[in-house]
Protein backbone atom coordinates (compact mmCIF):
# COMPACT_ATOMS: atom_id res chain seq x y z
CA UNK A 1 0.00 0.00 0.00
CA UNK A 2 2.49 2.18 0.84
CA UNK A 3 4.54 1.39 -2.35
CA UNK A 4 1.39 2.79 -4.35
CA UNK A 5 0.06 5.89 -1.78
CA UNK A 6 3.72 7.09 -2.81
CA UNK A 7 4.35 5.64 -5.98
CA UNK A 8 3.78 9.95 -7.74
CA UNK A 9 6.64 11.02 -5.90
CA UNK A 10 8.83 9.04 -7.77
CA UNK A 11 6.75 9.14 -11.30
CA UNK A 12 8.39 11.76 -13.81
CA UNK A 13 5.61 13.97 -14.27
CA UNK A 14 5.48 17.79 -15.10
CA UNK A 15 3.73 18.31 -11.66
CA UNK A 16 6.70 16.62 -9.66
CA UNK A 17 9.30 18.03 -11.61
CA UNK A 18 7.81 21.58 -10.49
CA UNK A 19 7.69 20.00 -6.55
CA UNK A 20 11.50 19.74 -6.84
CA UNK A 21 11.93 22.94 -8.14
CA UNK A 22 10.07 24.67 -5.53
CA UNK A 23 11.97 22.45 -2.86
CA UNK A 24 15.09 23.15 -4.40
CA UNK A 25 14.19 27.26 -4.47
CA UNK A 26 12.88 27.13 -1.10
CA UNK A 27 16.62 25.72 0.35
CA UNK A 28 18.88 27.87 -1.94
CA UNK A 29 21.10 31.00 -0.38
CA UNK A 30 19.81 32.85 -2.95
CA UNK A 31 15.78 32.95 -1.36
CA UNK A 32 18.14 33.20 2.32
CA UNK A 33 19.54 36.21 0.83
CA UNK A 34 16.50 37.61 -0.66
CA UNK A 35 14.31 37.24 2.36
CA UNK A 36 16.99 39.06 4.57
CA UNK A 37 16.62 41.83 2.60
CA UNK A 38 13.20 42.60 3.70
CA UNK A 39 12.82 41.48 7.52
CA UNK A 40 9.07 42.89 7.90
CA UNK A 41 8.07 40.61 4.87
CA UNK A 42 6.48 38.66 7.72
CA UNK A 43 4.64 41.66 8.85
CA UNK A 44 3.17 43.94 6.57
CA UNK A 45 -0.16 45.12 7.24
CA UNK A 46 -2.31 47.55 5.77
CA UNK A 47 -2.04 51.46 7.64
CA UNK A 48 -5.25 52.30 9.99
CA UNK A 49 -6.24 55.97 9.56
CA UNK A 50 -4.43 56.98 12.66
CA UNK A 51 -1.23 56.43 10.80
CA UNK A 52 -2.57 58.48 7.92
CA UNK A 53 -0.26 61.57 8.70
CA UNK A 54 -0.17 63.52 4.92
CA UNK A 55 -3.09 63.78 2.52
CA UNK A 56 -0.61 61.88 0.05
CA UNK A 57 -0.71 58.33 2.63
CA UNK A 58 -4.45 57.93 1.49
CA UNK A 59 -4.16 57.33 -2.17
CA UNK A 60 -2.73 54.05 -1.86
CA UNK A 61 -4.76 52.81 0.54
CA UNK A 62 -7.77 54.63 -1.86
CA UNK A 63 -6.12 52.16 -4.61
CA UNK A 64 -6.03 49.26 -2.95
CA UNK A 65 -9.79 49.63 -2.27
CA UNK A 66 -11.51 50.11 -5.89
CA UNK A 67 -11.13 48.37 -8.62
CA UNK A 68 -8.58 49.89 -11.51
CA UNK A 69 -11.56 51.65 -13.46
CA UNK A 70 -12.77 52.76 -10.21
CA UNK A 71 -9.10 54.77 -9.10
CA UNK A 72 -8.11 55.62 -12.68
CA UNK A 73 -12.01 58.10 -12.94
CA UNK A 74 -10.36 59.75 -10.00
CA UNK A 75 -6.93 60.30 -11.33
CA UNK A 76 -7.30 60.64 -14.89
CA UNK A 77 -7.08 63.88 -16.75
CA UNK A 78 -7.40 64.57 -20.85
CA UNK A 79 -5.06 63.42 -23.22
CA UNK A 80 -1.50 63.58 -22.05
CA UNK A 81 -2.36 64.52 -18.80
CA UNK A 82 -0.06 68.01 -18.92
CA UNK A 83 -2.45 69.96 -17.25
CA UNK A 84 -3.29 67.60 -14.28
CA UNK A 85 0.63 67.50 -13.66
CA UNK A 86 0.82 71.43 -14.86
CA UNK A 87 -1.74 71.73 -11.57
CA UNK A 88 0.93 70.46 -9.33
CA UNK A 89 4.18 71.77 -10.51
CA UNK A 90 2.78 75.17 -10.42
CA UNK A 91 3.57 75.30 -6.59
CA UNK A 92 7.06 74.46 -7.18
CA UNK A 93 7.07 78.13 -8.93
CA UNK A 94 5.90 80.33 -5.60
CA UNK A 95 8.18 79.87 -2.62
CA UNK A 96 6.80 80.95 1.00
CA UNK A 97 9.04 83.68 2.58
CA UNK A 98 9.07 82.96 6.31
CA UNK A 99 9.64 85.74 9.34
CA UNK A 100 10.05 85.26 12.70
CA UNK A 101 6.84 82.21 13.84
CA UNK A 102 4.49 83.15 16.04
CA UNK A 103 2.61 81.04 18.83
CA UNK A 104 -0.10 78.85 16.40
CA UNK A 105 -2.29 79.45 19.43
CA UNK A 106 -2.47 82.79 18.07
CA UNK A 107 -3.47 81.97 14.40
CA UNK A 108 -6.70 82.44 13.60
CA UNK A 109 -8.01 81.18 10.46
CA UNK A 110 -12.13 81.56 10.34
CA UNK A 111 -12.93 83.35 7.11
CA UNK A 112 -16.45 84.44 5.04
CA UNK A 113 -17.34 83.87 1.37
CA UNK A 114 -20.74 85.41 0.08
CA UNK A 115 -22.00 85.30 3.47
CA UNK A 116 -21.01 81.72 4.36
CA UNK A 117 -18.68 81.46 7.19
CA UNK A 118 -15.71 79.04 6.85
CA UNK A 119 -13.58 78.06 10.05
CA UNK A 120 -10.85 77.48 7.83
CA UNK A 121 -10.85 78.69 4.00
CA UNK A 122 -11.31 75.62 2.82
CA UNK A 123 -13.97 73.87 1.36
CA UNK A 124 -14.16 70.48 -0.47
CA UNK A 125 -14.79 70.69 -3.97
CA UNK A 126 -17.65 69.58 -5.92
CA UNK A 127 -17.22 65.54 -7.22
CA UNK A 128 -19.18 63.57 -8.97
CA UNK A 129 -20.18 59.63 -8.73
CA UNK A 130 -19.15 59.04 -5.63
CA UNK A 131 -20.78 55.64 -4.47
CA UNK A 132 -18.26 53.39 -6.56
CA UNK A 133 -15.63 55.11 -4.15
CA UNK A 134 -17.56 53.94 -0.68
CA UNK A 135 -21.04 52.15 -0.03
CA UNK A 136 -21.89 55.70 1.95
CA UNK A 137 -20.86 57.88 -1.55
CA UNK A 138 -21.68 61.45 -1.26
CA UNK A 139 -23.39 61.01 1.99
CA UNK A 140 -20.31 59.95 3.67
CA UNK A 141 -18.30 62.81 1.69
CA UNK A 142 -20.77 65.18 3.88
CA UNK A 143 -20.70 64.14 7.39
CA UNK A 144 -17.08 64.07 6.85
CA UNK A 145 -16.82 67.81 5.41
CA UNK A 146 -19.33 68.52 8.68
CA UNK A 147 -17.08 66.50 11.14
CA UNK A 148 -14.24 68.79 9.76
CA UNK A 149 -16.39 72.02 10.26
CA UNK A 150 -15.86 71.95 5.99
CA UNK A 151 -18.11 73.51 3.95
CA UNK A 152 -19.07 70.89 0.88
CA UNK A 153 -19.76 71.69 -2.62
CA UNK A 154 -22.06 68.73 -3.56
CA UNK A 155 -22.02 68.44 -7.55
CA UNK A 156 -25.23 67.69 -9.14
CA UNK A 157 -23.95 63.84 -10.59
CA UNK A 158 -24.16 62.41 -7.45
CA UNK A 159 -24.58 58.78 -7.20
CA UNK A 160 -27.64 59.63 -4.12
CA UNK A 161 -30.47 62.05 -4.27
CA UNK A 162 -29.48 65.42 -3.36
CA UNK A 163 -32.07 65.42 -0.41
CA UNK A 164 -30.52 62.21 0.89
CA UNK A 165 -27.37 63.60 0.71
CA UNK A 166 -28.20 66.56 2.48
CA UNK A 167 -30.25 65.27 5.20
CA UNK A 168 -27.08 63.09 5.47
CA UNK A 169 -25.65 65.42 8.17
CA UNK A 170 -25.89 69.27 9.19
CA UNK A 171 -23.03 70.76 7.78
CA UNK A 172 -23.36 73.80 5.42
CA UNK A 173 -23.28 72.78 1.74
CA UNK A 174 -23.15 74.63 -1.82
CA UNK A 175 -25.08 73.09 -4.95
CA UNK A 176 -22.90 72.46 -8.29
CA UNK A 177 -24.87 72.38 -11.06
CA UNK A 178 -24.16 71.99 -15.00
CA UNK A 179 -25.91 74.18 -17.64
CA UNK A 180 -29.19 72.96 -19.07
CA UNK A 181 -31.15 73.52 -22.31
CA UNK A 182 -34.04 73.39 -20.56
CA UNK A 183 -34.43 76.20 -18.06
CA UNK A 184 -37.23 74.62 -16.71
CA UNK A 185 -34.64 71.71 -15.45
CA UNK A 186 -32.64 74.10 -13.94
CA UNK A 187 -35.15 76.22 -12.44
CA UNK A 188 -36.78 73.20 -10.75
CA UNK A 189 -33.00 72.21 -9.48
CA UNK A 190 -32.52 75.49 -8.40
CA UNK A 191 -35.76 75.49 -6.07
CA UNK A 192 -35.24 72.00 -4.76
CA UNK A 193 -31.54 72.71 -3.70
CA UNK A 194 -32.42 75.99 -1.93
CA UNK A 195 -35.28 74.39 -0.15
CA UNK A 196 -32.87 72.23 1.20
CA UNK A 197 -30.61 74.68 2.41
CA UNK A 198 -27.46 75.01 0.27
CA UNK A 199 -25.92 78.63 0.74
CA UNK A 200 -24.60 79.17 -2.68
CA UNK A 201 -24.94 77.42 -6.64
CA UNK A 202 -21.76 77.45 -8.45
CA UNK A 203 -22.62 76.52 -12.48
CA UNK A 204 -19.41 74.89 -14.27
CA UNK A 205 -19.13 76.90 -17.64
CA UNK A 206 -16.04 74.40 -18.32
CA UNK A 207 -16.34 70.72 -19.86
CA UNK A 208 -14.48 67.62 -18.81
CA UNK A 209 -13.18 66.40 -21.94
CA UNK A 210 -15.46 64.10 -23.93
CA UNK A 211 -13.83 61.07 -23.54
CA UNK A 212 -10.00 60.14 -21.26
CA UNK A 213 -7.72 57.83 -22.36
CA UNK A 214 -7.22 55.88 -19.39
CA UNK A 215 -10.58 54.80 -19.34
CA UNK A 216 -10.40 53.40 -23.22
CA UNK A 217 -7.44 51.81 -21.64
CA UNK A 218 -9.46 50.24 -19.31
CA UNK A 219 -12.06 49.43 -21.39
CA UNK A 220 -9.68 47.16 -23.42
CA UNK A 221 -8.53 45.29 -20.03
CA UNK A 222 -12.17 44.77 -19.16
CA UNK A 223 -12.79 46.83 -16.80
CA UNK A 224 -16.18 48.77 -16.92
CA UNK A 225 -17.21 52.06 -17.27
CA UNK A 226 -18.73 54.30 -14.51
CA UNK A 227 -22.14 56.14 -15.39
CA UNK A 228 -23.96 55.03 -12.70
CA UNK A 229 -25.43 58.53 -11.56
CA UNK A 230 -28.63 60.40 -10.50
CA UNK A 231 -27.90 62.79 -12.86
CA UNK A 232 -31.02 65.00 -14.48
CA UNK A 233 -32.20 64.05 -17.29
CA UNK A 234 -30.85 66.03 -20.63
CA UNK A 235 -32.30 67.12 -23.16
CA UNK A 236 -31.33 65.25 -26.49
CA UNK A 237 -29.25 67.47 -29.31
CA UNK A 238 -28.91 66.84 -33.02
CA UNK A 239 -25.87 64.01 -32.78
CA UNK A 240 -22.62 64.83 -34.18
CA UNK A 241 -19.58 63.10 -35.45
CA UNK A 242 -16.95 64.24 -32.94
CA UNK A 243 -18.27 62.23 -30.32
CA UNK A 244 -18.87 65.13 -27.94
CA UNK A 245 -22.15 64.48 -26.06
CA UNK A 246 -25.11 65.99 -26.73
CA UNK A 247 -25.31 68.40 -23.35
CA UNK A 248 -22.01 69.39 -24.23
CA UNK A 249 -20.90 72.80 -26.06
CA UNK A 250 -24.26 74.57 -26.53
CA UNK A 251 -24.31 77.40 -23.97
CA UNK A 252 -23.43 80.62 -23.69
CA UNK A 253 -22.82 84.13 -21.51
CA UNK A 254 -26.81 85.00 -21.80
CA UNK A 255 -27.23 81.52 -19.59
CA UNK A 256 -26.39 83.56 -16.75
CA UNK A 257 -29.09 86.33 -17.54
CA UNK A 258 -31.51 83.55 -17.99
CA UNK A 259 -30.72 81.81 -14.38
CA UNK A 260 -30.46 84.90 -12.39
CA UNK A 261 -34.01 85.34 -11.11
CA UNK A 262 -34.03 81.17 -10.29
CA UNK A 263 -31.63 81.87 -7.20
CA UNK A 264 -31.80 83.88 -4.09
CA UNK A 265 -28.53 82.62 -2.92
CA UNK A 266 -25.22 83.66 -4.64
CA UNK A 267 -24.02 82.24 -7.85
CA UNK A 268 -20.28 81.47 -8.78
CA UNK A 269 -18.98 80.72 -12.13
CA UNK A 270 -16.65 77.15 -11.94
CA UNK A 271 -14.04 77.25 -14.32
CA UNK A 272 -12.57 80.38 -15.43
CA UNK A 273 -8.61 80.55 -16.34
CA UNK A 274 -8.67 83.79 -17.95
CA UNK A 275 -9.02 87.32 -16.95
CA UNK A 276 -11.35 87.72 -19.92
CA UNK A 277 -13.82 85.15 -18.81
CA UNK A 278 -13.43 86.86 -15.41
CA UNK A 279 -14.43 89.76 -16.53
CA UNK A 280 -18.13 88.75 -18.61
CA UNK A 281 -18.55 86.97 -15.36
CA UNK A 282 -18.96 90.22 -13.59
CA UNK A 283 -20.76 91.55 -16.72
CA UNK A 284 -23.46 88.72 -16.19
CA UNK A 285 -24.14 89.05 -12.98
CA UNK A 286 -22.40 86.65 -11.39
CA UNK A 287 -21.51 87.07 -7.88
CA UNK A 288 -18.19 84.71 -7.49
CA UNK A 289 -15.00 83.51 -9.42
CA UNK A 290 -14.38 79.76 -9.38
CA UNK A 291 -11.24 79.31 -10.62
CA UNK A 292 -10.29 75.81 -12.06
CA UNK A 293 -9.63 73.45 -15.08
CA UNK A 294 -11.69 70.77 -13.92
CA UNK A 295 -8.44 69.70 -12.13
CA UNK A 296 -6.78 69.24 -15.18
CA UNK A 297 -10.10 67.02 -16.74
CA UNK A 298 -11.02 69.69 -19.50
CA UNK A 299 -8.51 70.73 -22.21
CA UNK A 300 -5.49 69.12 -22.01
CA UNK A 301 -2.52 72.02 -22.42
CA UNK A 302 -4.21 74.27 -20.27
CA UNK A 303 -2.18 76.82 -17.52
CA UNK A 304 -2.35 75.59 -13.86
CA UNK A 305 -4.61 77.18 -11.86
CA UNK A 306 -2.33 78.83 -9.46
CA UNK A 307 -0.49 80.64 -12.46
CA UNK A 308 -3.86 82.28 -13.77
CA UNK A 309 -4.79 83.23 -10.01
CA UNK A 310 -2.99 86.40 -10.23
CA UNK A 311 -4.54 87.91 -13.52
CA UNK A 312 -7.61 87.04 -12.91
CA UNK A 313 -7.55 88.46 -9.14
CA UNK A 314 -6.16 91.71 -11.35
CA UNK A 315 -9.13 91.91 -13.51
CA UNK A 316 -11.69 91.05 -10.83
CA UNK A 317 -10.01 94.00 -8.71
CA UNK A 318 -12.37 93.37 -5.62
CA UNK A 319 -15.66 93.37 -6.89
CA UNK A 320 -15.74 89.44 -6.81
CA UNK A 321 -14.48 86.86 -4.14
CA UNK A 322 -12.35 84.27 -6.06
CA UNK A 323 -11.88 81.21 -4.70
CA UNK A 324 -9.57 78.03 -6.48
CA UNK A 325 -9.06 74.12 -7.09
CA UNK A 326 -7.03 72.47 -8.64
CA UNK A 327 -3.80 70.00 -7.19
CA UNK A 328 -4.00 71.00 -3.48
CA UNK A 329 -2.66 68.81 -1.46
CA UNK A 330 -0.44 70.32 1.51
CA UNK A 331 -1.23 72.98 3.85
CA UNK A 332 1.37 74.90 2.06
CA UNK A 333 0.27 74.70 -1.43
CA UNK A 334 -2.90 76.51 0.37
CA UNK A 335 -1.46 78.83 2.23
CA UNK A 336 0.33 80.17 -0.92
CA UNK A 337 -3.11 80.53 -2.83
CA UNK A 338 -4.65 82.28 0.09
CA UNK A 339 -1.09 84.77 -0.32
CA UNK A 340 -1.74 85.43 -3.85
CA UNK A 341 -5.31 86.72 -3.23
CA UNK A 342 -7.90 83.24 -2.79
CA UNK A 343 -10.93 83.52 -0.69
CA UNK A 344 -10.89 79.76 -0.02
CA UNK A 345 -9.43 76.92 -2.03
CA UNK A 346 -11.22 73.19 -2.50
CA UNK A 347 -10.01 70.08 -2.36
CA UNK A 348 -11.09 67.56 -4.54
CA UNK A 349 -9.00 64.31 -5.23
CA UNK A 350 -8.05 63.75 -1.95
CA UNK A 351 -11.28 64.20 -0.12
CA UNK A 352 -12.24 61.30 -2.78
CA UNK A 353 -9.18 58.88 -1.67
CA UNK A 354 -10.22 59.57 1.67
CA UNK A 355 -13.89 58.41 1.12
CA UNK A 356 -12.83 55.47 -1.02
CA UNK A 357 -10.16 54.59 2.02
CA UNK A 358 -11.92 54.78 4.78
CA UNK A 359 -15.43 56.43 4.57
CA UNK A 360 -16.34 59.40 6.28
CA UNK A 361 -13.70 59.59 8.84
CA UNK A 362 -11.26 59.77 5.67
CA UNK A 363 -12.62 62.28 4.22
CA UNK A 364 -12.41 64.51 7.69
CA UNK A 365 -8.88 63.47 8.36
CA UNK A 366 -7.73 64.56 5.16
CA UNK A 367 -9.29 68.07 5.81
CA UNK A 368 -8.05 67.91 9.03
CA UNK A 369 -4.33 67.11 8.12
CA UNK A 370 -4.67 69.90 5.60
CA UNK A 371 -5.80 72.57 8.47
CA UNK A 372 -3.40 71.73 11.25
CA UNK A 373 -0.89 72.24 8.18
CA UNK A 374 -2.20 75.75 6.85
CA UNK A 375 -2.56 76.92 10.81
CA UNK A 376 1.46 75.70 10.72
CA UNK A 377 2.38 77.47 7.93
CA UNK A 378 0.71 81.09 8.87
CA UNK A 379 2.33 80.50 11.96
CA UNK A 380 5.75 79.77 10.38
CA UNK A 381 4.98 83.00 8.06
CA UNK A 382 4.19 85.17 11.15
CA UNK A 383 0.72 85.45 10.13
CA UNK A 384 -2.11 85.34 12.63
CA UNK A 385 -4.93 85.73 9.86
CA UNK A 386 -5.90 84.47 6.69
CA UNK A 387 -6.38 88.20 5.24
CA UNK A 388 -2.89 88.86 6.98
CA UNK A 389 -1.80 86.52 4.37
CA UNK A 390 -0.95 88.61 1.24
CA UNK A 391 1.80 88.80 -1.56
CA UNK A 392 4.86 89.53 0.80
CA UNK A 393 4.82 86.17 2.03
CA UNK A 394 5.38 84.72 -1.35
CA UNK A 395 7.69 84.79 -4.22
CA UNK A 396 6.65 83.47 -7.85
CA UNK A 397 8.68 82.62 -10.16
CA UNK A 398 6.04 81.57 -12.78
CA UNK A 399 7.56 80.02 -16.06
Amino acid sequence: MGEIENSWLNSPTRRNALHALAGLVAGSSCLGAQQDAHPLRDHRRAFGIDEMTTVFDFEPVFYANVPLSVFDFTAHGSESEFTNRRNREAFDWVDLMPRIPINVSSVKTATQVLGSKLDYPIMVAPTGIEGPLHPAGEKGMHQGATAANTTQILSVNSSFPIKDIAEAAKGPWWFDWYPQQDLDVTRQAFEEAQTLGCQAVVVTVDQNTAYYERDMHDRNLGGAPLGNFRAPRRTAGPKNPYRVSDFRMWYEWKYFDQIRSFSKVPILAKGIVTSEDAKLCLEHGVDGIYISNHGGRSMDYEPSTLEVLPEILDAVAGRAPVIIDGGFRRGTDIAKALALGAKAVCIGRPTRWGLGAFGAQGVQRVLEILQRELVMTMASLGRSSVDSLDKNTVKTNFL
